[in-house]
């Protein structure tokens, strides 16, 4: 899966559009990231950009922004009403999708070690990325502001932890360092702002000013009225929406609403949203209601209804929700063919397409033909007892379905890096050594694609039985064909495994790698004679 790293960069400029937009411009001419938002503020002279890519991609997009604002930014004759220390003034990396914390830790201080080498700026870490209780917040960094850099750089409990101990009057300081995503998010009240903001006390982390703790974690908020909706809001910052997400914050409020009886009347979100907190909405209430819903549109449908997140404007996913604008944007040439248009291309001259791709798509047919034999099953009157089983079975044969599509372009692109590793140098023996790594790691990641094929496919085995035992025996003939495609496809994808292990010069790699494909292509013919045995019997 696409690994997605969020970055915002807060520039100390807000007024001079001309350099906002080379700023900008650098981030979207760098190769793999995405532009999401450019936000600036006279008053604050302040502008904070959003964008979104790969963790190499990313830190090149920060590393040629911070270059442009070195060129095009005085610190020393800026002037605003935000607190602020440095031309680019913090710069945290955030992740996504398929990313953790610690992951982000690293491109941290990736971007501010080569930051302090290619520009010459100060680099602080904070948040996750700092071990130093003094200065793991951005205010016990930035406190004194830019004024304050100038006495307290050159002392020893305030080193910068990248590049030079010294004031540089043009530049200032910079804060790097990993967070969590931060969800802005309102909930819409038919109330006096008084009434919000009491319900908004009760739940911030903070509570009370007279010190009574509030009742949600992670949970930053107050009470407010908006004119231009006419009605009140209690506002919030859910500073990590895996401890405290959306939609439990929505039904607190509804539930603190209720006891000053005033009318809830939806919600917002401010800004983007990652698609696991939509996600983690639309489970919670299916499971609250009992509903039965697979389809990831459908889920996304639910979280917008119940939250209510048309209620003051507009919620389109597309624009709003990160994956999905980065997906706008991926490129899936074979996935997206037609039919024909694939079939062609496979049986063209040309050495890709081949037979790891054409594996994938076999695999995830297979896996597509037992999802459909389930759903064909459920909520037949016929078939109401197995209700429960289709319930069950359905999401593991549907979501491998869908994950084996994507590998149909990831194992034709495969070879790229092994590829581009070819190319290298070898003159020197220091060169020779390099390209012999990076030819190897190539080789693995080449591996890595058709192991994961066989891996996905390997995962809907159960519920491909289950559906044989259990599905419309008038679908006897799909389940077959989809056994036989789903086996088929992981024993094409076992050959692309073995084919590539030739060259590999990592033997511990080899020995558990080799073991771990031969598993699943034998479970995946034991599992095919099994399931069609049971029919056979039916």
């Amino acid at each position: 899966m696409e690994k997605i790293v969020e970055c915002v960069p807060n520039f100390s400029e807000g007024r001079d559009k001309k350099i906002i937009k080379k700023i900008a411009d650098s981030i979207e001419d760098t190769p793999g990231c995405n532009l999401l938002d450019v936000d600036s503020g006279r008053s604050t002279n302040r502008t904070v950009v959003t964008f979104v890519g790969s963790p190499a991609a990313v830190i090149e997009g920060a590393l040629n922004s911070a270059k442009v604002a070195r060129k095009l930014i005085d610190m020393s004759k800026h002037k605003g009403e935000h607190h602020r220390m440095g031309a680019m003034d913090v710069c945290p990396f955030i992740p996504v999708a398929n990313v953790t914390m610690e992951e982000c830790v690293e491109i941290s201080k990736k971007f501010g070690s080569r930051a302090a080498k290619e520009i010459g700026i100060p680099i602080y870490l904070y948040e996750e990325s700092s071990n130093i209780d003094y200065r793991k917040k951005l205010p016990q960094i930035r406190e004194g502001q830019y004024e304050a850099i100038k006495k307290r750089i050159v002392t020893k409990e305030w080193k910068p932890n990248f590049g030079p101990a010294k004031f540089i009057p043009e530049w200032g300081a910079t804060v790097t360092g990993a967070r969590f995503f931060l969800i802005a998010y309102n909930v819409n009240l038919l109330s006096t702002p008084n009434q919000a903001h009491r319900i908004a006390l009760n739940l911030r982390e903070a509570g009370r000013s007279e010190g009574a703790p509030g009742k949600l974690k992670e949970v930053k908020g107050m009470g407010w009225y908006v004119d231009d909706y006419n009605l009140a809001q209690v506002t919030v910052n859910l500073n990590n929406y895996l401890v405290t997400p959306p939609h439990i914050l929505f039904e607190e409020v509804k539930k603190g609403a209720k006891k000053l009886k005033v009318a809830v009347t939806g919600s917002e979100m401010v800004g983007l949203v990652p698609l696991e907190a939509m996600l983690l909405a639309a489970d919670y209430y299916i499971k609250k209601e009992d509903l039965f819903i697979i389809d990831q549109d459908q889920k996304i449908r639910l979280a917008i209804e119940r939250l209510g997140l048309n209620s003051v404007a507009p919620f389109n996913p597309q624009k709003k929700i990160i994956e999905y604008i980065v997906d706008q944007d991926k490129n899936e040439p074979l996935a997206s063919l037609t039919l024909r248009g694939f079939i062609e291309e496979v049986a063209s001259r040309s050495s890709a397409p081949g037979g790891g791709s054409v594996s994938a798509t076999i695999a995830a047919l297979g896996a597509g033909l037992g999802s459909m034999v389930a759903k064909l099953t459920l909520g037949v009157r016929k078939f109401e007892a197995v209700d429960p089983k289709m319930r069950e079975i359905i999401p593991a044969l549907h979501n491998a379905s869908n994950a084996l599509i994507p590998m149909v372009d990831a194992d034709t692109e495969a070879f790229n890096d092994y590829v581009k590793a070819l190319s290298l140098p070898k003159t020197t023996k220091e060169e020779k050594e390099h390209r012999t790594i990076k030819m190897q790691e190539g080789l693995k990641k080449a591996i890595e694609i058709p192991l994961t094929t066989m891996r996905t496919a390997n995962s809907a085995w159960d519920a491909m039985e289950q559906t044989a035992l259990y599905g419309n025996i008038a679908s006897k003939s799909d389940i077959e064909v989809g056994a036989r495609a789903l086996e088929v496809g992981i024993w094409g994808a076992y050959k692309n495994v073995m084919i590539n292990m030739t060259d590999i010069k990592d033997e511990k790699y080899k020995k558990e790698t080799i073991q771990i494909a031969e598993d699943i292509k034998n479970r995946a013919k034991t599992m095919c004679d099994k399931t069609l045995d049971i029919l056979d019997k039916r």
